[in-house]
């Protein structure tokens, strides 16, 4: 712990602190053993300063949820040494672009042979608990001055994006989302996200760690996740009550998931009294199913631009429908046409460009700000379309809605220039044209009608990753998507706006 017992930083302050004064609590639960609070600040030390023998330029982390992620993640933020926190899910390719942008030089991963074609010469060794050391051939890159963490967007093509974070930006909503969540000493959370995603890295490692509370940190399979999109609901649920878990993050997917077993009788987690909803928008109807079966939930917003989480209902202060008041430490404006506007945890730059030059973060996102400061989302700026009848649409509205009904799984809306809107849709198990049909006309029974699906379109396949059509936050990429099936979303002849394919609903 020696190399902590100094360090200025508020996160690793309040390990030692907690090391201190609560040595013998549980910081962090693995599958098989756990680290107490005392246990973590000595595993933390002892590996920064074995990295920082090793003296590499940027690290790359590649491994699946647990206890040895976190150490990793702490010593190197202990260090000093730049983290580039790789997603299990991302494809080869896409691990080797962000390798090769940031310049990693040394790679810790619970897989030895990960990354093999850009490795030196010579075997793995073992460096920490189920984490591997290998050097990697990269060219050094520029990186902003203060970078301590790259994360690398989903971004709007199959290429991620990076992020350069500095201690400030990650310590200011770490600290603001403790306040906000009401955060204790008391809490377990059950980490379900990848810790490799900064919304779960913050809210799920670090803010327990200020609040001296319980993380438990399992492989996705043994919460029921499996990939990016995977998700066995049964096994979800018991993960959250095996663990007494009383917070968690959940993406909209995963909610939804979750209510649908909850209403086939499902036992419900007990214990939970904080549930975070973020990383894509959410329908006020589903947050009002999921506090009907008993879920507390929060609905949140954030960008990795601005270091994860700028607004968020909290515990006696929530409203759905909105993403709640601004953290403590942000500042708010709402440009012309509602372009939202975010300063005080801004990030440094993006990888390969120039430093940052401002103070306010443009976040492509468009909204308004109610009488009682709470933020509400419209919809992305370059997502918003314009009806043949000249009204402005912002798909992800309508999709809410779509992803209400049991028989759609996905659904992209396109309405540019149409007269009447289509969707791409991916059927959920085996619902029929009919059973689509059906449930397109019940989300439009609560849509204005220039918002309502005409059209829609059966999906060859579901949206994922793989295939470029989801971002790893479960966000559909509308250009791949549109490519995709171009065909059938082109008009027969300009006149005819709302060609038919699947249905036509009037």
């Amino acid at each position: 712990m020696s190399h902590l017992s100094h360090h200025p930083g508020a996160l690793l302050a309040a390990l030692v602190r907690h090391a201190v004064t609560t040595p013998d609590t549980i910081a962090l639960e693995g599958p098989a053993s756990g680290l107490s609070y005392a246990g973590l600040a000595e595993a933390v030390g002892t590996l920064a300063e074995t990295l920082l023998a090793l003296r590499p330029r940027v690290v790359g982390l590649l491994a699946e949820n647990g206890p040895d992620w976190a150490v990793a993640d702490l010593a190197c933020l202990a260090a000093g040494i730049p983290l580039v926190p790789l997603p299990t899910f991302f494809t080869a390719a896409q691990h080797a672009h962000a390798v090769r942008q940031a310049g990693v030089d040394l790679l810790l991963s619970d897989r030895p042979d990960a990354l093999g074609t850009l490795a030196r010469a010579g075997t793995p060794r073992r460096l920490h608990g189920s984490l591997y050391l290998r050097r990697l051939n990269s060219a050094p890159a520029r990186l902003p001055s203060g970078t301590l963490k790259i994360t690398f967007t989903s971004g709007t093509t199959g290429t991620p994006k990076g992020v350069c974070l500095g201690r400030e930006a990650i310590e200011s909503v770490a600290a603001s989302l403790q306040q906000a969540s009401a955060a204790r000493p008391d809490d377990r959370h059950l980490a379900l996200l990848p810790l490799a995603t900064l919304l779960e890295n913050i809210g799920g490692l670090y803010v327990p760690l200020l609040a001296g509370a319980t993380t438990r940190l399992l492989p996705g399979e043994q919460v029921g996740l499996n990939g990016s999109a995977g998700v066995d609901p049964a096994r979800l649920l018991t993960a959250l009550g095996t663990a007494r878990a009383t917070s968690t993050i959940l993406v909209p997917q995963l909610l939804l998931a979750l209510v649908a077993a909850l209403r086939t009788g499902a036992a419900q987690p007990s214990a939970l009294r904080y549930v975070a909803v973020g990383g894509a928008p959410v329908s006020p109807r589903l947050l009002e199913a999921a506090t009907a079966r008993g879920l507390p939930v929060f609905e949140g917003y954030g960008l990795s631009e601005c270091a994860s989480v700028v607004a968020v209902n909290r515990p006696g202060d929530n409203r759905p429908g909105s993403v709640g008041r601004p953290l403590p430490h942000v500042a708010l404006a709402i440009g012309p046409g509602g372009a939202i506007h975010i300063g005080g945890a801004g990030f440094l730059g993006y990888l390969g460009e120039a430093p940052r030059d401002g103070a306010w973060v443009d976040t492509g996102d468009v909204g308004h700000l109610d009488a009682d400061g709470r933020l509400h989302i419209t919809g992305r700026r370059k997502n918003m379309f314009i009806t043949a009848f000249g009204r402005n649409v912002a798909p992800e509205w309508v999709e809410r809605e779509l992803l209400l009904q049991a028989p759609i799984a996905q659904a992209a809306v396109f309405g540019e220039g149409r007269s009447s809107n289509v969707a791409v849709i991916v059927p959920r198990g085996t619902a029929s044209q009919a059973d689509i049909d059906a449930a397109i006309a019940a989300a439009n029974r609560d849509l204005p009608d220039y918002a309502r699906v005409g059209t829609w379109i059966r999906a060859t396949t579901p949206f994922n990753p793989d295939n470029g059509q989801l971002t790893a936050n479960g966000r559909p990429r509308r250009e791949a998507i549109a490519s995709a099936y171009a065909n059938a979303l082109t008009p027969t002849h300009p006149s005819d706006t709302s060609k038919e394919t699947h249905g036509l609903l009037c």
